[in-house]
């Protein structure tokens, strides 16, 4: 079963997941009216802007996650681009990786990942749920779901502590943790709004930060990931999920 949001905002969109989703998200059966797709570099971002060029429910807004003064006006922005409508769907995709090991690791690194993985999705989330709040009241959607009002953190496997089987990668590893942990609260506090929150693993994916020697693509990440994201709801928000439809242990 495929998920029908009707408003949509997606962060990292101009590649490798995050454009992926814009792609299949316009290929449903019933897609977005209102897509929009963020990115630090919008005048590099080519294929997007040929997928808004053709398609007028893209709209592709710059915008920095680590730049924190500018989430209200990426709202804002949002908010004019929506013209009265809430948001019925949140996918905090940006992110980054660091692989050092512990004689490497360096406060530069904690810190950049931090900022992209763990503390910019609560702030972006946080100053999204009015518009989520909007679309989840106007929603004659009867249960949570990624079609009434949904955030969905894109965490990875590496964030489980009880999975941690390996070690090493501890600014990748500590800023996964922190948005589960995050996310795990938000779907606490949001669930008297009927806000749906999870945090989603991709797998290990083909693009520029999985490599070139990743098992899957993008196009069976984001498939498994939309496969998903359509079976969430009330008992499943505040959960943990791999693209497969098999849930992490935290």
């Amino acid at each position: 079963m495929p998920i029908y949001p009707s408003t949509v905002f997606i962060t990292g969109a101009n590649r490798g997941i995050g454009l992926e989703f814009v792609k299949q998200l316009l290929g449903s059966k019933n897609p977005p009216n209102k897509l929009i797709a963020s990115c630090r570099k919008p005048a590099e971002a080519k294929e997007l802007n040929e997928l808004s060029s053709v398609n007028p429910a893209v709209h592709v807004l710059q915008f920095d996650v680590t730049d924190f003064d500018a989430i209200p006006k990426i709202v804002s922005d949002t908010e004019r681009i929506l013209d009265g409508v809430g948001l019925n769907l949140l996918i905090n995709n940006a992110g980054i990786i660091h692989r050092s090991p512990l004689g490497g690791v360096t406060l530069d690194e904690m810190r950049t990942e931090a900022d992209i993985n763990c503390i910019a999705p609560v702030l972006i989330a946080q100053a999204f749920v009015p518009l989520l709040r909007k679309a989840a009241e106007a929603s004659d959607v009867p249960n949570m779901s990624c079609d009434k009002a949904a955030i969905v953190n894109i965490t990875s496997k590496v964030g489980s502590i009880a999975d941690n089987r390996g070690g090493g990668r501890y600014a990748y590893r500590a800023s996964k943790a922190g948005l589960n942990a995050i996310t795990k609260s938000l779907s606490i506090d949001l669930a008297k709004e009927n806000i749906l929150a999870v945090v989603l693993h991709p797998g290990w994916v083909q693009t520029s930060m999985g490599g070139p020697d990743a098992l899957i693509d993008t196009v069976t990440c984001v498939q498994g990931l939309l496969n998903v994201m359509a079976t969430l709801d009330a008992q499943k928000s505040g959960t943990f999920w791999d693209y497969k439809g098999e849930q992490i242990p935290w």
